[in-house]
């Protein structure tokens, strides 16, 4: 939810319902809270991110191994836009108007988390799970073949993870809107978006290492082998972390029940007034939207558009563009594949750690040079990132082929120049996480026109350019030869494009007033 501040400031406490009662019911004051159980109350938004992680950098190479062909991958990400669609709003009205003595939100982050923990384990095993349901009993460094049984339990897995997700952070947010008290809720978002940032870095390293496998030995099996047995141990060892992480949330996120009091609303003629909600509410409302919002719903779709690709298939980019393996090659080209990801992982690490650093930096930029020219540059450095990712991939070979990934292996320095480029894409990455946000929140602040509508509306915004990229991207790849670059080079025309349309069209935004939000962000 979005609140507009007497001065003219806003601030964004994402959830549904933020620490509103809504009709019909009454929510007592919140017991009052020290900062330091407010940081304590927030730490299952760590757990869940550090899952989040590993799912963004290990999984989609992973699928690769089981059978599933890389240009069908981008299929399974269509988990990610209808659960933001349909699991975000649904979940948020129930915990609005929840009258469970446990409070209106521990009850759906706990059902939240525990659903994570069995996806995880479903995904982590479902090479083990496939081999039991008639897939290949040769041992898996012999049999490099489909497993069909395994991919299909673990795309299951996949959606089960994503939906879950999706169901505890909308609570987990309002939670601490809710706790917030004296603090305010961008202090609670401050906090919250915090813990995240340290749950990325602790999945990114997680998914870094290569060495599960021998820690834990017992992971391996018949039809589980090194990059398996990897993936399984950093899943375990994140089971373990949420867990721990929702125990100390439950223990110190108090909440006071919410008691249904007041009568329903009622129209002239003595019926009961049914205001409508969720998606239907967002979709309603879109006539009312202040002047100016449309081209920020524009920018923002062309600036996903340009970022979803990268986000879909980094890893899976230095796995084969630049270590120039294969998930379903021989066991040197796998090994230098695997190789490639866990290198893509560690850029990960990199890009949330600057991402973090960035973010501090946000507002007093806005405040200097404008939201408008922060945000369309931070496209124009996108299409110059997305652009060099082909120069680097044409470095990396030496010569085109028929198929990039069949090309001579990378050197250290092209290694190391991935390295710095994850890294850079920390700073617009930062922007694009906070900047469209703050515009939303400020043009319904002073334009009128419902914050929750604008950012509901904004979310669709954001929702569509990941389905179009997820229908899209893998049969784009496909047209020309399998590799990544074609994706992209498209995302690096949709940033450029975002950018011109930005300069144009972005509406003029007050500087002195301006107040950078953070959604945190998958």
């Amino acid at each position: 939810m979005v609140r507009g501040g007497g001065n003219g400031e806003v601030e964004l406490s994402v959830g549904a319902g933020g620490g509103g009662g809504g009709a019909g019911g009454l929510v007592e004051p919140p017991v009052p809270i020290s900062l330091g159980r407010l940081v304590l109350a927030g730490m299952v938004a760590g757990g869940v991110q550090y899952g989040w992680a590993l799912q963004l950098s290990l999984l989609t190479p992973y699928v690769q191994t089981l059978g599933l062909s890389h240009a069908l991958t981008s299929f399974m990400w269509l988990c990610g836009p209808i659960a933001g669609l349909v699991v975000q709003p649904c979940v948020g009205l129930y915990s609005d108007k929840c009258t469970s003595r446990w409070g209106r939100r521990r009850p759906f982050i706990m059902t939240g988390c525990v659903l994570i923990c069995i996806a995880v384990v479903i995904v982590g095993f479902s090479a083990d799970i496939g081999a039991a349901l008639g897939d290949s009993k040769e041992e898996c460094s012999l049999y490099h073949g489909p497993r069909w049984h395994a991919a299909i339990v673990y795309v299951l897995g996949f959606w089960l993870l994503d939906f879950s997700n999706n169901t505890v952070q909308g609570p987990a947010r309002a939670l601490m809107a809710d706790l917030s008290g004296k603090y305010g809720p961008s202090a609670a978002n401050s906090i919250f978006c915090s813990w995240m940032a340290l749950g990325n870095i602790l999945g990114y390293s997680s998914g870094s290492t290569d060495k599960w496998h021998k820690w834990f030995p017992f992971l391996r099996t018949r039809a589980c082998c090194e990059a398996c047995a990897n993936l399984k141990g950093a899943f375990l060892v994140a089971v373990l972390f949420l867990c721990m992480c929702l125990v100390i949330t439950l223990i110190f996120a108090k909440e006071v029940p919410y008691k249904r009091i007041a009568p329903l609303p009622t129209k002239a003629n003595g019926q009961v007034e049914v205001e409508p909600s969720g998606p239907l509410a967002v979709f309603q409302g879109i006539r009312n939207l202040p002047s100016g919002m449309p081209s920020v719903l524009l920018v923002t779709g062309l600036t996903w558009l340009s970022w979803f690709p990268f986000i879909l298939y980094d890893t899976d980019w230095m796995g084969r563009e630049i270590y120039h393996g294969d998930p379903k090659g021989t066991p040197a080209e796998m090994s230098a594949f695997q190789d490639g990801v866990r290198a893509g992982a560690f850029g990960l690490l990199l890009n949330s750690i600057i991402l973090g650093f960035s973010s501090f930096l946000i507002e007093p930029m806005c405040k200097r040079l404008g939201p408008r020219v922060v945000w369309v540059s931070s496209n124009f450095l996108v299409c110059i990132a997305m652009a060099a990712t082909a120069i680097i991939s044409w470095w990396s070979t030496k010569e085109f082929h028929e198929y990039v990934q069949h090309a001579i292996t990378a050197s250290k320095d092209i290694k190391i120049v991935c390295m710095v480029l994850f890294a850079f894409l920390g700073v617009p990455l930062a922007i694009l996480y906070s900047v469209p946000f703050a515009v939303t929140a400020q043009l319904a602040a002073s334009k009128g026109g419902g914050q929750g509508l604008c950012t509901g509306v904004l979310n669709i915004s954001i929702v569509i350019p990941q389905v179009i990229i997820a229908l899209g991207a893998g049969p784009w790849d496909q047209l020309f030869g399998k590799g990544n670059i074609p994706a992209f080079a498209a995302a690096s025309a949709f940033a450029l494009i975002g950018g011109i349309v930005g300069i144009f069209l972005l509406p003029k935004i007050s500087r002195r007033s301006f107040r950078a939000v953070s959604t945190g962000g998958h």
